[in-house]
């Protein structure tokens, strides 16, 4: 006679964890880096796409100084503030990021990620235990895997 046994599938999240090292450091400032570097650009495009919708709108008008045209010169003005306002506010979490990495100790252990894996449980599984795991990696090679799989 066959036993059978019922289990369900499920998902849980995995945290991974880099241990830092001169190795590791290099390569996430250097991706903050470029991030920075990405956001400088778009503010630059952000502000001159202003200027030139701004200059179009000037030119295209019989009346420059009218009302109408200061207004939507204005809006304008207003997006571009508003939007570059929040580049830059993530260009300072880049820059605080930065910061943080590179005081960081070698061999100490951050997060890196979240990812998510299904494993089945069964009944008598403890979920708690299954459900606390954590990938340890040291230059991008697993090192550990800690928890219950």
């Amino acid at each position: 006679m066959e036993v059978v046994t019922s289990s369900l599938m499920l998902k849980r999240p995995i945290t991974v964890k880099a241990i830092v090292t001169d190795r590791w450091k290099k390569e996430v400032q250097q991706q903050l880096q470029n991030q920075v570097n990405q956001l400088d650009k778009q503010i630059q495009q952000l502000e001159a796409q202003g200027k030139n919708a701004i200059g179009d709108i000037q030119k295209q008008s019989k009346n420059p100084s009218s009302p109408q045209v200061i207004k939507q010169m204005e809006n304008i003005q207003g997006q571009v503030n508003q939007k570059k306002g929040e580049l830059l506010n993530k260009k300072n979490q880049l820059l605080q990021q930065l910061q943080q990495v590179q005081t960081l100790e070698l061999n100490q252990e951050v997060v890196q990620a979240q990812m998510e894996s299904f494993f089945r449980v069964e009944k008598g599984d403890n979920l708690v235990q299954k459900l606390n795991v954590e990938v340890v990696i040291r230059d991008g090679i697993v090192e550990d895997i800690r928890g219950e799989l």
